[in-house]
């Protein structure tokens, strides 16, 4: 498995630094690190880049604020505790590219007599006004395709965060409110730190999810512009323009990109284990 995954890195490594266009060409050279500084001059990669950042940015950001409250309303255990759990975790059964066909009729840009999905909805609580143009908007395009992705994985970071919850002793709680300190307190000085473990791991689960978001953006919107992505983009360089150079130099630079989330997240685990030794 190693050597097919990493052999594999090295092979895309090394059409990221040659000229091939496509499959058939046999006058294939060196040409360095060329295809990376075209990749910087072009308009569309930084557009992609620029769209990935957005997304990432509200996805995280929207999954760790739902996961923690979610599991904020659980970890006392309630009544039906089962039930809500499953069904906040329901959604990561279902495909991303499954559920972008879904919410690419939830998200219809029509409006009024022909709205539908979400428009339909807030026209028929009495919110017309806020009906938008969902993911077909310049501005708001990578906004509202992150919205299926919060909640697809909210659920998933609740489970993780619930399990950080329960891992910490009750005796520190009941020493905290011996010592009359209020919930508020014993949360903010006590539970929140002993859950930067579990923070720092759903921060690098959701990092490398949203690096390489591909199928739930193209169930979506397919290759629409407006919220095309790095994984798009290669996708289409590749297959549609058959620059195959190019497309490994993307898949490259997608590589690094989720390295430098992955890299110091294992650096800290093997850290930690060692001091537990």
């Amino acid at each position: 498995m190693a050597v097919f995954v990493y052999g594999m890195i090295g092979y895309t490594l090394r059409e990221s630094l040659m000229n091939r266009t496509n499959s058939y060409t046999e006058d294939v050279s060196y040409v360095g690190f060329a295809n990376y500084v075209e990749l910087w001059q072009d308009p569309e990669f930084t557009h992609a880049l620029s769209n990935l950042l957005k997304f990432t940015a509200v996805f995280m950001i929207g999954c760790l604020l739902s996961g923690l409250i979610m599991s904020l309303l659980l970890e006392k255990g309630i009544k039906g505790e089962g039930f809500f759990r499953s069904t906040y975790l329901y959604p990561m059964a279902i495909s991303f590219i499954a559920m972008g066909t879904s919410w690419r009729w939830l998200m219809d840009s029509a409006r009024d007599a022909d709205a539908t999905g979400l428009n339909y909805l807030l026209q028929q609580v009495g919110l017309g006004a806020l009906q938008s143009d969902w993911y077909t908007s310049e501005a708001g395009s990578m906004y509202a395709m992150s919205l299926p992705a919060i909640w697809q994985m909210s659920g998933y970071v609740m489970a993780l965060f619930l399990a950080g919850f329960r891992g910490i002793p009750d005796d520190l709680r009941e020493a905290a409110r011996v010592d009359g300190a209020s919930e508020f307190k014993i949360y903010r000085h006590i539970l929140f730190p002993q859950l930067s473990p579990t923070f720092l791991t759903v921060l690098i689960i959701l990092g490398h999810i949203s690096m390489k978001v591909f199928d739930l953006i193209f169930g979506i919107a397919t290759k629409s512009y407006v919220t095309k992505v790095l994984a798009i983009y290669m996708w289409q360089v590749i297959f549609d323009f058959q620059n195959y150079a190019k497309g490994a130099a993307i898949a490259i630079l997608i590589l690094l990109m989720i390295a430098v989330a992955v890299i110091p997240y294992l650096i800290y685990v093997n850290k930690t284990e060692e001091a537990n030794k």
